[in-house]
């Protein structure tokens, strides 16, 4: 199956979405990383697709989406969640799963929390939050701001597929097909013709709020929904300390955390393979 190709206004932007699945079966949502693209979720929305609707969204400034023009407002989970209940409200959706890698995580925290937004009460059926917890390291997120803010430009795709390997190493093992599925699903041509990520470098202004948007526990702690966090097991993100915290409050207390460490990968496990799917479709399929 391949995914339709969608382009809808929400909150004032214009947003590109890939769907798979029918539009009758339950929907999740899968949201991607900072500097990524809703194409990430390729190969996991094929794998779910027989069973659920996959919305698959580009964040606005990365994709096809439309880029802010007012950056330092506009890049943050606030602008982003009320994306989501426009998006969520044009297409008919009343629940939905949400899988989050990295940001997409956070978003679906703020999104299923419902304090910043009341109208997302309810909303969410359940979340996966890939290599994303409540609280993050701030090394880390100094290393992303390094590399997010200043993408590099090459001459040719196959050049930036190059990078993107050596870059995206802790997402795990691809085939050679998903290292070039990445690039070119990630690539834009610059007006000197060069290519490059296909994000806008402004985006790392998110970091550099004046209210810090993490950490997360006061979200964490509103959720009485199943959820489940994957920590890639060499990521530099999330602390296996914070896991551990995750089950003494909110969702943990209630029975209703489950948690899984992926081996061989870091930040972030990258959903492209048979084991990570069973793990989503056995916590999908138990969270109905």
């Amino acid at each position: 199956m391949k995914p339709s190709s969608h382009y809808l206004t929400c909150h004032g932007f214009n947003i590109h979405f890939t769907a798979w699945g029918d539009a009758s079966l339950p929907t999740v949502i899968a949201w991607h990383g900072l500097a990524r693209t809703g194409r990430d979720f390729d190969a996991l929305a094929e794998q779910l697709s027989p069973h659920y609707r996959v919305i698959c969204p580009d964040t606005i400034g990365r994709g096809l989406s439309q880029w802010s023009h007012v950056p330092q407002n506009d890049y943050s989970f606030a602008t982003y969640a009320r994306i989501t209940l426009d998006l969520m409200d044009a297409l008919q959706i009343e629940q939905a799963h949400w899988i989050g890698t990295s940001m997409g995580g956070a978003l679906g925290l703020v999104c299923a929390a419902a304090l910043e937004v009341p109208a997302f009460q309810g909303r969410i059926r359940s979340l996966i939050l890939n290599d994303i917890a409540p609280e993050i390291s701030a090394t880390a997120v100094d290393r992303i701001k390094a590399y997010a803010g200043q993408p590099p430009a090459f001459d040719t795709v196959p050049e930036l597929e190059a990078f993107f390997r050596q870059a995206y190493a802790p997402f795990g093992f691809h085939t050679d097909a998903q290292w070039t599925h990445l690039a070119e699903t990630s690539t834009r041509r610059l007006p000197d013709g060069r290519v490059t990520p296909h994000y806008d470098p402004a985006i790392t202004q998110q970091f550099f709020r004046e209210v810090p948007e993490y950490p997360m526990w006061r979200e964490y702690d509103a959720l009485s929904i199943p959820v489940m966090v994957l920590r890639g097991a060499n990521s530099d993100l999330i602390a296996p300390q914070t896991v551990q915290a995750m089950h003494t409050r909110g969702p943990g207390i209630q029975g209703l955390l489950r948690a899984e460490e992926i081996e061989g990968c870091g930040h972030a496990p990258a959903l492209n393979v048979p084991a990570q799917w069973r793990l989503v479709t056995e916590f999908l399929n138990t969270s109905r």
